[in-house]
């Protein structure tokens, strides 16, 4: 008899916001768990998700309960004492906050938490990341717990949020979406010159100024390389504009920013570059670095955050603020057929630690949890 016909049935309010907008890393994490969680395969018919958002502007479909609330308001109230949601939530078993916050309820709270730089740099973020933060503090403190995607956040939660109510679950892989092999007449013609690859938004967190200077050293001995910058503008646009102008003139031609691309033009990047570089300052997963070794693209990275724990033996580390080291190990994948192919294998071998039924799995696991205790 399957085991899911001795359990009750839990109703779980999950947070549906971050599909709605412009698809960030927060959104695909959300967007997968959902279907992994709802995924016929999974045999989880005890979960039935109640999916709620808090925007006055989304259009949300008939399955998504809007809070009728604006989420600035929403922000400054739950960082305080307020009314309790349970009713407008759909009285569920519990509520999964997926994206830093939770509104106030009576039953258990589980909030994602996917990096703490902002609870680190709190002077550096923005005013409704702030509040985002302030929100986080006052719910674990009033007894909510919390979900990481990786031990590395775990340990920052236990020691910035004063909590051992901390659970990490690993998240699966990016979805897999085939390219075409010609290249998208929105890229401009940079030849057949190998070229270093960055993905994300354009904030202080990616340390991009710090790959922009490892680039100039590289570029010394490889005059024909080049560097790609694609992602959204960010916090960290006007320092990497002047890492870029300290460049020599030769040198800085060599460097592309793209902006936002979409999702064939990215899949194109990561499969032709010679390596990914993530030379992020803190990660709480890191998406791009198991979407490179997907597509047989090396990585090289820096040692913050969840970096090493998610790229495995499947990427080359160096410390984040050293781009002396990050330029010798660029170099290294740049003139090394023997150490590409190496890591192209064990990225291979790597992805294999990861699947979304697992997520789903420990997740429902973990709800259940909470529930009975």
């Amino acid at each position: 008899m399957p085991a899911t016909l001795n359990r009750r049935m839990l109703n779980v309010g999950i947070d549906a916001g971050p599909l709605h907008g412009h698809r960030t890393g927060v959104g695909n994490a959300v967007a997968w768990t959902i279907e992994a969680l709802t995924d016929p395969a999974a045999d989880l018919t005890d979960i039935n998700l109640l999916p709620y958002v808090t925007s006055m502007r989304a259009r949300v479909d008939k399955y998504e309960r809007r809070l009728p609330i604006p989420a600035a308001l929403a922000m400054r109230l739950w960082a305080h004492r307020s009314p309790r949601f349970d009713r407008l939530l759909g009285s569920p078993d519990i509520v999964h906050g997926t994206n830093y916050v939770v509104p106030p309820t009576a039953c258990p709270r589980l909030i994602s938490v996917y990096d703490c730089w902002f609870l680190e740099h709190r002077d550096e973020a923005l005013p409704d990341v702030r509040r985002a933060g302030d929100v986080l503090r006052h719910a674990v403190a009033d007894g909510a717990h919390v979900v990481t995607s990786s031990e590395s956040t775990a340990g920052r939660v236990r020691e910035l949020l004063s909590t051992d109510r901390v659970q990490s679950i690993h998240l699966g892989p990016p979805r897999h979406i085939d390219a075409e092999s010609t290249r998208p007449r929105s890229l401009p013609d940079f030849g057949d010159d190998p070229f270093i690859l960055a993905l994300g938004t354009l904030e202080r967190r990616k340390n991009l100024p710090k790959l922009v200077a490892a680039f100039g050293r590289l570029a010394r001995e490889h005059p024909n390389s080049r560097l790609i910058i694609a992602g959204a503008i960010g916090d960290d646009l006007k320092p990497i504009s002047q890492a870029i102008a300290m460049l020599d003139a030769s040198t800085a031609q060599r460097v592309t920013r793209l902006g936002q691309v979409d999702t064939a033009t990215k899949s194109w990047l990561l499969r032709n570059a010679r390596a990914l570089a993530y030379p992020s300052l803190d990660e709480g997963f890191g998406f791009p670095i198991l979407e490179a070794q997907q597509v047989g693209t090396p990585v090289v990275a820096s040692t913050a955050g969840s970096i090493p724990e998610v790229a495995g033996t499947g990427a080359l580390l160096s410390a984040p603020h050293d781009s002396e080291a990050l330029a010798a190990n660029l170099h290294w994948v740049l003139t090394s057929d023997e150490m590409h192919a190496k890591l192209v294998q064990r990225g291979h071998t790597n992805l294999g630690r990861f699947s979304w039924a697992n997520t789903a799995d420990e997740l429902a696991a973990t709800y259940r949890k909470l529930v009975n205790a």
